[in-house]
């Protein structure tokens, strides 16, 4: 068996491959995938050679860990169904070659237990559900309803969606981008420099900007937290006087747990978050040097997705 795939040969080096996969065993499941989204957050930073140390770090590599497909072969004790359309976040099937994280390919081999079935009619839409439990674990990191997000990508409007379906209170989303500042639903979006608040209780940073601490710390209420939800490859500082002065709280949302995934999809399910409006751009898997470009580098684009459906 074998599979088309994406790998990053070395940074800012893409090609598109034939790889051979493993049989399956009784706990595996073959997924042909539909869709795969690329992130603005870790992959780029794979695409730049910017990654910090990682498990499972190096090149060449299999990036990818927003893919949606059906299962085409379900082994014995996989506990899923052949036909089921399933969410996969990511995959290490590819022998020598690195699966970090191994979901941008045409087929995968993947445990069971680690796919998702998915309503079939999200279609294309299902690559955001790893964003939108990246949102949900940041929320409860916050363990409050956020006031200021930071950020109106993709995470950044996710996060904003679910605390107005969560908390039913609108955050203040800040954005410095004229581009991204539109596509708000129940929630107002300004750039920092018109904001004059100074008392902010829960912030929540979805940029990823290792520079931000400082703009932050000055805009808290005493006691106020800030929670890291982006991915940073900087290292972080801040002055200490003003998080002095506010007993400031800083906490970092690591990835999402499977109960934030599930939420999220109940979330959906119900019409409580709307996926819709957040993938801009897709391409042909033949066009991935051009759609991993154009994914990090076009402000217009929020979400691009690798269409597998006709890989190559």
């Amino acid at each position: 068996m074998d599979t088309w795939a994406v790998v990053l040969e070395r940074p800012e080096r893409l090609a598109l491959r034939q790889l051979d996969l493993p049989d399956p065993v009784d706990q595996d499941v073959v997924v042909r995938v539909e869709w795969s989204g690329i992130s603005t957050g870790t992959e780029r930073l794979l695409w730049e050679g910017r990654m910090p140390d990682f498990p499972g770090m190096g090149y060449p590599l299999v990036p990818g860990y927003e893919s949606v497909g059906r299962v085409e072969f379900a082994g014995q004790q996989s506990g899923r169904v052949e036909g089921e359309r399933v969410f996969v976040p990511g995959a290490r099937c590819f022998g020598s070659v690195r699966g970090l994280f191994g979901g941008a390919a045409s087929r995968v081999v993947v445990p069971g237990s680690r796919v998702h079935p998915v309503d079939d009619a999200l279609d294309e839409r299902a690559v955001l559900l790893a964003l939108a439990a990246t949102a949900r674990h940041a929320l409860e990191v916050a363990g409050r309803a956020p006031e200021l997000i930071v950020g109106h990508g993709v995470l950044g409007r996710l996060l904003a969606r679910l605390a107005v379906g969560m908390y039913g209170a609108a955050p203040v989303v800040w954005e410095t981008d004229p581009q991204r500042a539109t596509g708000a639903l129940g929630y107002g979006v300004v750039d920092p420099r018109d904001d004059a608040r100074r008392d902010y209780r829960c912030a929540i940073d979805a940029s990823g900007d290792s520079r931000i601490l400082d703009a932050l710390m000055t805009r808290l209420a005493k006691g106020g937290q800030i929670v890291l939800a982006g991915f940073y490859a900087e290292p972080l500082a801040f002055q200490f006087a003003p998080a002095f002065m506010r007993e400031a709280a800083i906490r970092v949302a690591a990835e999402w747990l499977p109960a934030d995934l599930q939420a999220v999809r109940d979330a959906v399910t119900r019409g409580a978050l709307s996926l819709d409006g957040l993938v801009t751009h897709r391409r042909l898997p033949s066009a991935a040097a051009e759609a991993y470009r154009d994914a990090f580098a076009d402000r217009s684009c929020l979400k691009m997705v690798l269409d597998w459906r006709s890989p190559a």
